[in-house]
């Protein structure tokens, strides 16, 4: 019986991977405007790190992390189910934070949790993150949100609603956990299990059950904002300030608490209703007691997730095209041994001077490799054989529009291909998404 993948993981395969390499380099230089450079943590940490970070309440410790253990030792780790706690303990144990603040890091990370797999919600699935560290003002605040969006907008996604809130600081929110006790005891009954767990360790975690009955209850529940201490409020103020100023569009949304225990005062969301359940395709906020909680100096620290599998369910279902791979520029035939070896000689000239040339490898006929040639559509083609070598000469196919002309291959060729590269690669991203977004994509290199 053939082994198959893992339940809810999925094969990037070659002719999907263009489109992943793109949003990758996109939203990296995009982060790149704003001072974030890339951090890379382990996959796998000490499993203390997300208990300690995420929240031992949270769904993602009690039910959904991945352990692993080593079958020497007595060690416990996990595999990573989100990547702030990572870029936390990195940047504690290298003294990140005692470099010039704000310290600015961004990532692409392979995530791991167990759930019930659908579409936008795999076991493994990958974020896009960055993290900030150092600021407590709310500009900070709106200086993460605005790279999600400028994001948004480079792609020209339409539709995207960011909701925002806050869940205030420890301080304010002791007297709200008092008002969520008291609201959901009064209707234990109809609880969940897991909820009833939380009513005394964690009440906040009800009003993010997925349980329909616990989110009918939660719809009357108190809400945050009436309980935020003077300090909370006028950072909330001053985020929905900065927002308005930038015109960066959003509503308030109290229901939003985010999933993870280490979060204080803003939290936000970018939702989409274009794919479906799964509509969050970014979230983040602030944690500003996390450094200190694993064992850092006090500092206050924010920063966003984003699904690159959600970016790209979005992009496909609002019919936005990203650029097809470089295709093949010179496809070399060949009719004999001598042949063979002028095109392999040939072909790797022209590699090494940039250019995407390919030449036959499998002994194939030369009907055989024409057909080759179309299906990996190299815009041009020649096959050599005695008479070319002699001469020097050959006939030039554009695989297009089948017209021919004869070239010194020995010498046209590398004009003949650039010019022709700049044109093909250039009209077809222009074509496929367009000259704004191709100009702002330019833009992003300048």
């Amino acid at each position: 019986m053939a082994i198959t993948a893992p339940r809810g993981t999925q094969d990037i395969l070659p002719g999907e991977s263009y489109r992943w390499q793109f949003v990758e380099r996109l939203v990296l230089e995009a982060a790149s405007k704003y001072g974030f450079q890339e951090i890379r943590t382990p996959t796998f940490e000490q499993l203390d790190l997300f208990c300690r970070s995420v929240g031992d309440t949270t769904d993602v410790v009690q039910k959904e992390m991945f352990e692993v253990k080593a079958q020497k030792g007595t060690d416990l780790f996990a595999l990573k189910p989100e990547g702030t706690a990572g870029v936390v303990r990195s940047a504690i144990e290298k003294s990140l934070l005692n470099d010039a603040l704000p310290f600015k890091a961004c990532y692409i990370t392979p995530c791991f949790r167990h759930e019930r797999p659908q579409a936008g919600r795999l076991r493994e699935f990958h974020q896009f993150g960055c993290e900030m560290f150092g600021s407590k003002s709310p500009s900070a605040d709106v200086e993460i949100i605005s790279i999600a969006n400028h994001i948004f907008q480079m792609l020209d996604i339409k539709g995207i609603e960011l909701n925002i809130n806050s869940i205030g600081c420890p301080t304010c929110r002791a007297d709200y956990h008092r008002a969520l006790k008291e609201y959901f005891t009064a209707k234990k009954d109809v609880l969940c299990g897991t909820c009833l767990e939380r009513l005394d360790k964690n009440p906040m975690r009800i009003l993010d059950c997925k349980c329909p009955t616990c989110q009918e209850v939660a719809k009357d529940a108190p809400i945050v904002l009436d309980y935020l201490c003077e300090d909370c409020k006028t950072h909330f103020d001053g985020v929905q300030t900065r927002l308005h100023t930038l015109g960066i569009p959003f509503q308030i949304n109290t229901k939003i608490v985010r999933g993870l225990d280490y979060y204080t005062k803003t939290v936000f969301e970018f939702i989409s209703n274009d794919i479906g359940a799964q509509g969050t395709i970014c979230g983040g906020g602030r944690y500003d007691g996390l450094v200190e909680q694993l064992g850092g100096k006090p500092t206050p620290a924010l920063g966003f997730g984003m699904g690159i599998e959600r970016l790209l369910m979005l992009l496909q279902a609002q019919g936005i095209t990203i650029p097809e791979p470089r295709a093949c520029e010179l496809y070399i035939g060949s009719m004999g041994e001598k042949a063979n070896i002028k095109a392999c000689e040939l072909t790797n000239q022209l590699r090494a001077e940039g250019f995407y040339v390919e030449c036959d490898l499998m002994d194939r006929s030369v009907k055989a490799q024409m057909k080759y040639a179309n299906k990996i559509k190299a815009q041009y083609s020649f096959v050599l054989g005695d008479n070319e070598l002699e001469t020097g000469k050959a006939n030039l196919k554009d695989m297009q529009t089948s017209e021919q002309k004869e070239i010194d291959f020995n010498n046209d060729l590398m004009n003949i291909l650039y010019d022709a590269m700049l044109a093909r690669e250039a009209n077809l991203i222009t074509e496929q998404i367009g000259e704004d977004a191709f100009s702002r994509i330019l833009g992003m290199d300048k």
